[in-house]
């Protein structure tokens, strides 16, 4: 393909799109008709002579190719500001951008986001574990945080953190007597878990299955703090990642048999040596 027809206003769309993965939301960003930004999009595809983004159930996702464009077309945003900036005599920071999950910011990343903004600034950006490493693929996040029990293949992958799974449940519940718990402690127990398919609901349900527990659902609900306050209405038990502090009123028994929780950090290879991801490493490595 010349590289004439390769569209800079084009790719710099499509990056606000990867951003987002919401054609609403990136074309209010964009100032522009939804229609216009499917148009730019589908000519970029058409002109790389490969598909972009793919649709899952009802969500958008950026194909392997997608990621690797929205990343060049990031990479080249911040080369043209950086040599504009040098042109005119202006020095240019970029703010870091940091992209993890509800549970890691409320209770592991606090500390190292304070330090960040007194010390960089930083861009917060908040996702499952798969936006997280599609932000880290497609550049839209300088470095992400999340719980990973297979690491990938094309990013850099560096424990920050481990964590027990516990068992959550009211003071007064007879597990509670007992210093650390089993799996067969469970059953005939009504848990609350999140909805299917996630990765937690997913890798505990494997495990009680893998051990011949019996079980019923007491309650589907999103989000550590809410699970939580649900305990505590009585309205069941739930399996929380150790990092997660008791509520008043509830306690927390390790289940020793369940794997730990690793948190890792995670970048891209090719921006080891970028100051930005550097600064970001170390303060969320920083004791």
């Amino acid at each position: 393909m010349p590289m004439e027809r390769l569209s800079t206003d084009a790719l710099a769309s499509f990056a606000v799109f990867a951003a987002h993965l919401n054609f609403t939301r990136a074309a209010e960003d964009l100032h522009i008709s939804q229609p216009a930004l499917h148009t730019k999009i589908r000519k970029l595809a058409d002109d790389l002579g490969r598909p972009l983004y793919r649709r899952q159930g009802r969500a958008l996702a950026l194909t392997p190719d997608g990621e690797r464009v929205a990343r060049f077309a990031r990479e080249l945003d911040d080369r043209m500001s950086t040599f504009l900036s040098d042109l005119n005599g202006t020095s240019r920071t970029r703010v870091p951008v940091l992209a993890a999950g509800e549970g890691a910011y409320l209770y592991l990343l606090g500390p190292a986001v304070r330090r960040l903004h007194a010390a960089t600034g930083v861009r917060l950006v908040n996702g499952d574990r798969s936006r997280v490493l599609t932000a880290v693929r497609s550049g839209a996040a300088d470095v992400g945080v999340a719980v990973l029990d297979v690491l990938p293949a094309d990013l850099t992958a560096t424990p920050l953190a481990t964590f027990p799974q516990v068992l959550s449940m009211p003071a007064v519940h007879p597990l509670a007597s007992r210093p650390t718990l089993t799996l067969a402690d469970l059953a005939g127990t009504s848990l609350i878990v999140p909805p299917p398919h996630g990765p937690h609901r997913a890798s505990l349900e494997r495990a009680l299955r893998a051990a011949d527990v019996p079980w019923t659902v007491a309650v589907e609900a999103s989000g550590w703090p809410l699970i939580l306050h649900l305990v505590t209405l009585g309205a069941g038990l739930a399996v929380v990642n150790g990092c997660v502090p008791a509520p008043p009123g509830l306690v927390h028994r390790e289940i020793t048999d369940l794997p730990p929780v690793p948190y890792h950090t995670l970048h891209h290879p090719d921006r080891t040596p970028d100051p930005t991801v550097t600064t970001l490493l170390t303060t969320l490595h920083a004791p």
